[in-house]
């Protein structure tokens, strides 16, 4: 009896014990693992890869085997994977945005030479760069399903949709065509002529002015696309060989890469005017801007590198060797894209 009432008293101390230390000040769990920089991809369309540079050393990490001519890319809706589109191949190659590893590949899309998804996440749309055509896709989340493949004018470049995904405006860069496309009855609304060699598209967010960059002039076109069809506004001198957008994400400015001119331009897309300018060495091609909002990532597409520049001090800071012709630029960590 004198060791039970012993061993109970010594077990009531314990829990006395316990409970005071439960309802004193506890050390602070550990802190989740900061999540590793997500890679930039760069396309080497003459190549056929991609180049994985890691943001932090500023390093190319791997290539990953492609198809022929890949060109563009872009995000699926779920966000899991980057779509890279292989014109010459007629594939997509599905790559993991944060491990860059390959997760699948799709066969038998014809010529995607640009690739867009609606806003609505239920249409995926390609142009035919080489063939003339446009192909309208649904998209159940896995797969696209062609719906109607739709002759253009020539060369078809670069498109856009807009934000209630009933309209795809595309550049024909060998007629200087811009054209409507009506998403629900897939067929073309109308047609206007452009200046010369009519590339990238860019729309504002209230889905009324369009641009255009003219690769073989030297400026911006823009376009009123609230009427029907489109009406010229004007031109906005940028510089030689205007080609690609990339919005800033402060739903003001955009900016252009003029290719000839060896620059990029910011253009105020309220006021229409060119309002600062940037150095864009070697051919100047497809841009993104890292999530910090003031550094460009910009494929340098005769040089052979992806060119990184400080917006703030307006300085080319440092130039990482790529693939042949390097095209697409693309990253997870990226500033918002209106």
């Amino acid at each position: 009896m004198i060791f039970q009432a012993l061993t109970f008293s010594i077990g009531l101390a314990a829990f006395g014990l316990a409970s005071a230390m439960s309802s004193g000040p506890q050390p602070a769990p550990p802190a989740p693992a900061a999540q590793a920089p997500a890679p930039i991809f760069v396309l080497n369309s003459l190549d056929g890869n991609v180049s994985v540079i890691d943001p932090v050393t500023w390093t190319e990490t791997k290539r990953i085997p492609t198809g022929k001519e890949p060109h563009h890319l872009y995000l699926t809706p779920d966000e899991k994977s980057v779509i890279v589109a292989n014109a010459l191949s007629d594939s997509l190659t599905f790559i993991d945005p944060r491990t860059a590893e390959i997760q699948r590949v799709i066969p038998g899309i014809l010529d995607p030479y640009h690739l867009r998804f609606s806003p609505d996440m239920k249409w995926f749309v390609t142009v035919a760069n080489r063939l003339n055509h446009i192909d309208i896709y649904k998209w159940d989340g896995q797969t696209p399903t062609l719906v109607k493949r739709i002759q253009s004018a020539k060369t078809p470049s670069h498109m856009w949709i807009d934000s209630k995904s009933t309209t795809v405006w595309a550049t024909m860069q060998d007629s200087n065509e811009l054209v409507a496309i009506d998403l629900n009855t897939q067929t073309i609304k109308w047609r206007v002529k452009t200046g010369p060699m009519p590339a990238d598209v860019f729309v504002t967010p209230d889905d009324q002015t369009l641009l255009i960059g003219l690769t073989g002039g030297d400026g911006v076109e823009v376009f009123d696309v609230s009427k029907n069809p489109a009406v010229k506004i004007k031109l906005i001198q940028t510089g030689k060989g205007a080609h690609a957008f990339r919005a800033l994400g402060d739903k003001q400015h955009v900016l252009v890469s003029n290719r000839v001119a060896n620059s990029i331009s910011k253009i105020d897309y309220k006021s229409l005017t060119v309002v600062d300018k940037y150095p864009g060495p070697s051919g100047p091609d497809c841009m993104d801007i890292m999530a910090d909002g003031k550094t460009i990532l910009l494929a340098s597409r005769w040089g052979q590198k992806l060119s990184v520049i400080d917006m703030t001090t307006r300085q080319v800071v440092r130039q990482i060797k790529v693939g042949k012709s390097p095209h697409g630029v693309w990253t997870l960590d990226h500033a918002p894209r209106q």
